[in-house]
């Protein structure tokens, strides 16, 4: 199996067809719809990536982000958001990362998404080689 992602999003349709996205495109991707619940599939599934939306009802996007790379530190995040009022705080949470994660707005399309994300996951691995030597 490939890199595995976890996918969040409190819109199942959206959740659901990301999820399809990327294990169409090679990944091992598992799909959660509340913050809460991401925490949760952590304890048996560390991911790679992160891809969450940022507005969600109780556990909002950049929370659960800095609670999955808190238990997962490899772990890159990519922030999705449909709003626009949310890309200063997207934008923010990403630049208090560096090099770990990226912020994109909706509509995005599948091959944008999955290349974004190959990107985040090519400086993952371009920093564990680096701490090897």
């Amino acid at each position: 199996m490939g890199h595995k992602v976890l996918v969040v999003d409190d819109e199942h349709i959206v959740a659901d067809t990301l999820g399809i996205i990327f294990q169409k495109s090679g990944f091992d991707c598992q799909v959660a719809y509340t913050g809460a619940e991401a925490i949760s599939r952590i304890q048996d599934f560390c991911p790679e990536l992160l891809l969450c939306d940022i507005s969600m009802p109780g556990m909002n996007g950049l929370d659960t982000a800095s609670n999955v790379i808190r238990k997962c530190p490899e772990c890159r995040v990519l922030l999705l958001t449909g709003h626009y009022a949310n890309l200063v705080s997207a934008q923010q949470w990403a630049q208090d990362h560096p090099g770990r994660s990226g912020v994109l707005a909706k509509p995005v399309g599948p091959r944008q998404l999955v290349e974004e994300a190959k990107a985040l996951l090519r400086s993952r691995n371009n920093d564990h080689q680096q701490a090897l030597h």
